[in-house]
């Protein structure tokens, strides 16, 4: 396999054949209730959270940063008006308008890009809220394109083996930590070197990784970098 010499970036195939690398949107299958939804232009995923950073009197400096709240995730989807259904209909949703919405949602995005099935991987949006829906009716334009803004209170990420999806990809790059590909052995009864994965394919209900016991402690396993 040939690669970049100053990156290591993928060139060809272990056996000398050209490959296309890069991840193209003609590979992402959006889904509600296990039917793709079609006519979709966009889809926009946003997560996020706030990082305090700590101060102390005397220090000229941050000492410490920490998140300080959970992550939101948002987003939104345009969709060309197709099929005679509207977007919440394409949505699996038997309503139009978002003050009909009486429960929550789920959207799974398969990426395909890789032709084992076992190793495409599955993100899941868990419980979709919808907060706004736009369109217009215009002379300039007569095609009719639909807007769903929403909120959300949790994303995972498995392959379809149910294995974690960070693998490092093509390269198999290790990770800090725990799990597949990383770099430090579990300590038997200690999963803190791997919370990371744990968290990111949702395991046990978790949203998130900063309530596992033994943050301060990260690093006496071994070496993080």
């Amino acid at each position: 396999m040939a690669t970049a010499p100053n990156t290591g970036s993928t060139l060809t195939l272990n056996n000398g054949v050209n490959k296309t690398s890069t991840a193209l949107s003609t590979n992402i299958i959006i889904m509600v209730n296990n039917t793709p939804v079609g006519a979709i232009q966009t889809m926009q995923i946003t997560e996020q959270r706030t990082i305090k950073m700590v101060d102390e009197v005397g220090t000229d400096g941050h000492i410490d940063s920490a998140p300080s709240n959970s992550t939101n995730i948002s987003g939104s989807c345009q969709r060309i008006r197709f099929d005679r259904l509207r977007i919440t209909e394409a949505f699996s949703r038997g309503f139009l308008h978002a003050a009909s919405q009486v429960y929550p949602f789920d959207i799974m995005i398969l990426d395909k890009q890789k032709r084992d099935v076992a190793n495409q991987i599955s993100t899941v949006i868990k419980n979709v809220w919808i907060k706004e829906l736009s369109y217009s009716y215009t002379v300039s334009d007569w095609l009719i394109s639909e807007t769903m803004s929403w909120d959300a209170e949790r994303i995972f990420s498995v392959l379809n083996g149910g294995n974690p999806a960070a693998v490092g990809g093509e390269r198999g790059i290790q990770h800090i930590g725990g799990g597949v590909n990383g770099v430090l052995n579990i300590i038997s009864g200690d999963n803190i070197t791997n919370i990371e994965q744990i968290s990111d394919t949702g395991s046990n209900g978790r949203g998130g990784s900063l309530d596992a016991a033994g943050l301060i402690d990260i690093g006496l396993s071994g070496d993080l970098f």
